[in-house]
């Protein structure tokens, strides 16, 4: 077994390669502006570092959100065409699992992501860092009463300490954490997520209204 593993759905662009026991090799950097830009150098980073070529891949993980919609697509994208072009299968994870999966927490807490807007994704876990809720996007004041106690892991919960009073790390997703999570998960014969993308909301771009539109006499 050989997953490459990749995720955008965060200012963190990451790759890693997982062998089925461990993770091998793995690259994350930290900029919210340029998914497109890093991602594929990043793959070719972790394929040398493990010393494999691409067709030594056998199954691809992504992240599948929730994200922005621009940074959320070039990982879904790119999974994809890897899948396509290798012949492997692509398997989708939650965004916010590989956060919980990396926390190590055994204690009920809440995953909590950037949505921008003066909003966050987030979604609540067991003490055995199991989702019991569906991701959702909401305003942190919206949810005061139902995270309010429970410690928080990711990038969202350190904007808002109001809400979010105890913050534990990581404070962004990795690669590495989705393949290991995807490994465990293929070992106990568990489903995966299609590997589409979680938005929640519209896209920022859109079409004006009341569009005027003209045309050559």
């Amino acid at each position: 077994m050989l997953l490459l593993a990749v995720d955008t759905a965060t200012p963190a662009v990451t790759a890693a390669l997982h062998d089925g026991r461990s993770v091998v090799a793995e690259s994350t950097r930290v900029d919210a502006r340029r998914h497109g830009e890093l991602l594929l150098p990043a793959v070719d980073r972790v394929l040398a570092e493990a010393g494999v070529k691409p067709a030594a891949v056998t199954g691809v993980v992504v992240g599948v959100g929730p994200g922005p919609y621009t940074g959320l697509r070039v990982g879904l994208v790119t999974a994809a065409t890897f899948g396509s072009a290798l012949g492997v299968p692509v398997h989708g994870l939650c965004t916010l699992d590989g956060l919980a999966h990396a926390s190590g927490l055994d204690e009920p807490f809440t995953v909590v992501t950037d949505a921008r807007r003066k909003e966050v994704y987030w979604a609540r876990y067991d003490a055995e860092r199991r989702r019991v809720t569906e991701p959702a996007v909401d305003r942190p004041a919206e949810i005061d009463g139902q995270v309010a106690g429970l410690p928080a892991v990711g990038a969202g919960a350190a904007l808002y300490p109001e809400v979010f009073a105890d913050i534990r790390g990581p404070e962004h997703v990795s690669a590495a954490a989705l393949a290991d999570l995807a490994a465990r998960k293929l070992a106990a014969g568990e489903e995966f997520l299609p590997p589409l993308p979680l938005y929640l909301r519209r896209p920022d771009a859109q079409v004006p209204r009341n569009y005027k539109v003209v045309t050559p006499k």
